[in-house]
């Protein structure tokens, strides 16, 4: 892909997120909110129980951090642990780091990169209501992450990954602030089958977290070729029916699907 249409799509993301932060709406998943369950998105709450998110898990952070933009719950594959250091990828309104800083506790820490300055800005406002002393949120593009090499344990991300137009310098960058033995948990939107043309160059469904996702066997190659070992990728048959109420009528979910990305630094 050319540098421009790199540059593009990176613009429509940050733009697209950025005002969600600014209106402090919610979308359906990771949906564009004007196409997202009609004209009137449900209820935040609702949409992140049926991503697999716990109601003990919903009422532990602060309201305004979830902004039901995930297409899954990464907690429940991450087996985070006391004093582990955590990454997460795109962490928008913190609210998955919030979730990750009670499992790792005070003697683990939580770091979250969003390349939208709304959000960051959101997410520190969010920490400072609930008196956060183990998570911090820092400024920068998952393909150039704000991290030291081999300093974080376990890498987690929401929905984020296929939004990137340069994916394997994301998994790069991951593999270089891993600490051997660490590890991938990721929640994204992965493609079924090749895309047509047409979605893969609309710049809403990229920001909608459908025209920029890969094959499942391009994202092992792009891991491999990174230097991740034992890769496991297993789509989640019931994201058929959220990712059909993201663009009603388009037929989407015949292309793509939810999928659990696990991986190893060896």
């Amino acid at each position: 892909m050319e540098t421009k249409n790199s540059e593009q799509i990176r613009q429509s993301v940050r733009s697209h997120y950025g005002e969600i932060a600014k209106q402090g709406t919610s979308g359906c998943g990771c949906s564009p909110i004007s196409s997202c369950c009609g004209s009137t998105p449900g209820p935040v709450e609702k949409i992140s129980r049926a991503l697999g998110y716990s109601q003990e898990e919903l009422k532990d952070v602060p309201e305004d951090s979830n902004l039901g933009l995930g297409c899954g719950n990464p907690q429940a594959i991450a087996s985070l642990k006391q004093g582990e250091t955590v990454l997460d990828l795109g962490s928008g309104g913190g609210f998955d780091c919030f979730l990750a800083a009670k499992s790792v506790g005070e003697s683990g820490r939580v770091i979250g990169v969003d390349m939208t300055a709304d959000m960051v800005s959101k997410a520190r406002k969010n920490a400072g209501k609930v008196g956060a002393q183990n998570v911090e949120f820092r400024l920068g593009e998952i393909e150039h992450l704000p991290a030291a090499d081999a300093s974080v344990d376990v890498i987690i991300s929401n929905c984020v990954i296929n939004l990137s137009p340069e994916k394997i310098n994301v998994f790069r960058e991951a593999f270089r602030v891993l600490k051997p033995g660490g590890r991938l948990a990721i929640l994204d939107v992965v493609a079924l089958q090749t895309l047509p043309e047409e979605i893969k160059n609309d710049l809403s469904l990229i920001s909608g977290c459908v025209g920029g996702t890969e094959k499942i066997e391009d994202i092992v190659g792009m891991l491999q070729q990174a230097g991740f070992r034992d890769i496991n990728i297993q789509p989640k048959a019931e994201s058929r029916q959220f990712i059909q109420e993201w663009f009603p009528g388009r037929n989407l979910e015949d292309y793509v699907a939810s999928a659990t990305i696990e991986a190893k630094k060896p």
